[in-house]
This record gives C-alpha cells, sequence and structure tokens, in this order.
C-alpha cells in the first residue's frame, strides 16, 4: 500500500496549461476517484502519477519518497487501462503473468500469483483460453488480474469500464468494489461518470478546466456541494438551478414567489437557488410553492421523472417515487423542501452560514 502527495502539481503543454496547483494527499489504502468532464485533466493527472507524463511544476511524493523523475517500471504502481491491452497469441494465465515472466520471476511463483488473482477474479475455469474467446467484462478482469499478480503499492484505473455494455458496467463496479475490499489497496480511479464515483469512492476528486473543485465523501458533495458547477455534476438527474432576487423574508423566485431558504446572510447575497429533482414534491394545489405545465413525464418503474414548465421560473425536473400518475400537458404543483435547498451567490461559489 501506499500513501501518495501531491503538491502544487501543474502540467503545461507549451503555454496551454492542463491542470494547475493540484494539491491532494491520498491515505493507504483509499479508494479516490477522480471526476469530472471531458478535457478536465483528469486522465493526464493519473498518467502523471503513473510516471507516463513528466511533471511540469510541484512535488510528487509515496510514502514520503520524492518520484518526480523515477522512471514508470520504478514506480511500483499498476495502471488498467480503458483498453484492455492482452497479448493476442497468449492465453489468459499467460497475459496476467507475463510482467512477472520478463521480470525473470520464477516459474512456480509466477504460476502461485497468477492462481491466485484468477480465484480473486473468478477466471479459474478460463485460464488457457485466448481473449479472443473471452467476454468484455472477462478480457477487463484478465487486464486487473496483470494488475493484481504485480503486488503494487497502488492502482490506477483509467477509465476501465467505459467500452462495456450497461448491464457489465454495473457487474465490473461490483467487482472493483470487492477487490478493493479483499486487497485494502490504494487505487485511484479516473471517470467521467458519477454513478461510478458515487458507489465506489471513499473520496472523490471533482475537476474542472484543470482545477479541483472540490475532495469529500460522495455524500458530502451530495449534500454539501461547494459551488454550482458540483452540484450539478454530483446526482442524477441533475439539480435544477432557479434564478432568485432579494426578498424581505427570503428569496423570490422570477414568478414572484418567496422562500425562505437559508439564513438571512444567505439570502441577501443569493443569486441563484438549487433544489435537487428529488427535493421536489407534487402536491395539492394550496401546498405548491410552484405551478406549472408536465411537458415530459418519464415512467422509469423505480421513479417518475416529470419535465414541467413554471412560467416566470423556467424548467423544473421533479422526480418521484415510484410510479406517479401524470401525463404530458396535466397541470403540477410543485413544493420546495426548503431544508434540502441551496444557495449560490454570483460567483456561483454556495452560500454557507
Amino acid at each position: 500500500m501506499a500513501g501518495i502527495e501531491l503538491n502544487n502539481i501543474a502540467k503545461s503543454y507549451g503555454s496551454v496549461e492542463v491542470l494547475r496547483d493540484i494539491n491532494l494527499t491520498i491515505e493507504d489504502g483509499e479508494f479516490i476517484v477522480l471526476v469530472g468532464p471531458s478535457g478536465c485533466g483528469k486522465s493526464t493527472l493519473l498518467r502523471m502519477i503513473a510516471g507516463l507524463e513528466p511533471i511540469t511544476g510541484g512535488e510528487f511524493h509515496v510514502d514520503g519518497r520524492r518520484m518526480n523523475e523515477v522512471p514508470p517500471r520504478d514506480r511500483d504502481m499498476a495502471m488498467v487501462f480503458q483498453s484492455y491491452a492482452l497479448y493476442p497469441h497468449m492465453d489468459v494465465s499467460r497475459n496476467m503473468g507475463f510482467s512477472l515472466e520478463i521480470r525473470k520471476a520464477q516459474k512456480e511463483e509466477r504460476s502461485r500469483k497468477v492462481g491466485d488473482a484468477a480465484r480473486t477474479l473468478g477466471l479459474t475455469s478460463l485460464t488457457e483460453r485466448l481473449p479472443r474467446a473471452l467476454s468484455g467484462g472477462q478480457r477487463q478482469r484478465v487486464a486487473m488480474g496483470r494488475a493484481i499478480v504485480r503486488d503494487p503499492s497502488a492502482f490506477l484505473f483509467d477509465e476501465p469500464l467505459s467500452n462495456l455494455d450497461a448491464a457489465l458496467r454495473v457487474e465490473m463496479r461490483l467487482e472493483i468494489a470487492r477487490l478493493h475490499q479483499r486487497l485494502n489497496a490504494t487505487m485511484i480511479y479516473v471517470t467521467h461518470d458519477q454513478v461510478e464515483a458515487l458507489t465506489l469512492a471513499d473520496r472523490i476528486v471533482v475537476l474542472n478546466a484543470g482545477d479541483i473543485q472540490q475532495v469529500g465523501t460522495p455524500l458530502d458533495l451530495y449534500e454539501r456541494p461547494s459551488n454550482k458547477f458540483v452540484a450539478q455534476f454530483i446526482g442524477s438527474p441533475t439539480m435544477n438551478i432557479l434564478g432568485v432576487d432579494r426578498a424581505e423574508t427570503g428569496v423570490k423566485l422570477k414568478d414572484g414567489t418567496i422562500l425562505d431558504v437559508g439564513s438571512r446572510g444567505e439570502q441577501k447575497r443569493a443569486h441563484e437557488l438549487g433544489v435537487r429533482p428529488e427535493h421536489l414534491d407534487v402536491v395539492p394545489e394550496e401546498a405548491a410553492h410552484m405551478k406549472g405545465v408536465a411537458e415530459l413525464v418519464e415512467h422509469l418503474g423505480s421513479d417518475t421523472n416529470i419535465h414541467a414548465s413554471v412560467p416566470g421560473v423556467g424548467p423544473v425536473l421533479v422526480r418521484q417515487h415510484g410510479h406517479f400518475p401524470l401525463k404530458t400537458g396535466d397541470a403540477v404543483n410543485i413544493a420546495v423542501d426548503l431544508e434540502k435547498a441551496h444557495l449560490f451567490g454570483p460567483d456561483g461559489v454556495r452560500l454557507a452560514a
């Protein structure tokens, strides 16, 4: 296992800044997920940790040792890529043990480590198959097995599930979570899928345009986003953001509705109100904060998503649990859970007392 420290890490390609002032400490055995939109720098940061990209500025330490100039093979880290990158002419057993083979490990040691990894990943019956005879999920497990046999200090995953279909992604998410529990190893995982981040991470690092926006547990980021970007990136469906004005006793929506959200100090500085679709309810008319029309109703079985248009406010998404008897064109009366709403200032930062 490894404790990893990134101190003021920066990355540039000529005059183009990709990452700026990245500061992060990863504890031994921690599962960290780097998440953000395409182009935010998350894969570049992972490749810098692996040694596949040079560090432009700052210092990178593993267990107190400076690693900036240490070559990849000497960093004791194993990387699982988006592509499986298996050798097509080698069977599963040799694919998993090839890194040991080129390091001149004894045959008995290779066999033992490959056997242990195959049992861990449920590949014991497949060790004599070639990659072409495997499913996508099985190939990804072989790629993970190749990393496990090295017994590294840290595992690095670069969007390993993006090539799989939806059902296999769920299966492999569980596989990776179980693997972390069994090995108790330090893992750094890159994804653009916030569902993967929420279900796998001990802590999530949200990146945008080369900067860290927030670091915290999945629940921290869901309940206490630091700014509007994190609030809208974490959580599915995304958070509703509604413009507000100052009122004597709260904040005022653009249709004139006054909501008593937050403290008086927060209300004075508020520019926008954020509320998650699951924190809105369809209610009788007399209990409503907003009144609109359902433009689209998505019946998903476990939930119903109601895309409503509220005059003066704009589009509002409401999520109701289970099957909700509403159809397109129906009037919809919406109440806000005021305890779970958020206020944001003109700069997009969440206001807190």
